[in-house]
């Protein structure tokens, strides 16, 4: 599942950390919906809505990241899907109401990006 990305740091409180991620985004194809808040110690995105019959995902599917800054507006660690039992790398640029994921499986061999805008 790449929707999106959660995040725990270790220098930083996750509150403090996602301020850039907080809030609701929208896929870029149109076919999602997803929030962005703390859960924990972690930063989850939760499927708030999905296109009916979009394979493979579900309202309330969430993804828990843990990520560190890199840099303004990028992050970068890895995500657990629990729905899959899968875990990626990930990396999360943020640019005002524009992001970018960008998740990774069998050690950084298969890549898919996702962009997504910032609902208001």
């Amino acid at each position: 599942m790449f929707i999106l990305f959660a995040a725990l740091s270790l220098s930083l409180p996750a509150a403090a950390m996602s301020a850039d991620l907080d809030g609701q985004w929208a896929r870029g194809d149109g076919n999602a919906r997803v929030k962005i808040e703390p859960c924990g110690q972690n930063i989850c995105a939760v499927n708030t809505w999905i296109k009916p019959g979009t394979p493979k995902e579900k309202a309330g599917d969430r993804l828990v990241m843990t990520i560190k800054p890199e840099a303004d507006g990028i992050y970068s660690g890895s995500a657990f899907d629990p729905q899959r039992d899968l875990s990626y790398n990930i990396t999360v640029t943020v640019n005002g109401d524009k992001m970018t994921t960008k998740g990774c499986v069998v050690a950084g061999l298969l890549c898919k990006g996702i962009d997504w805008t910032r609902m208001q």
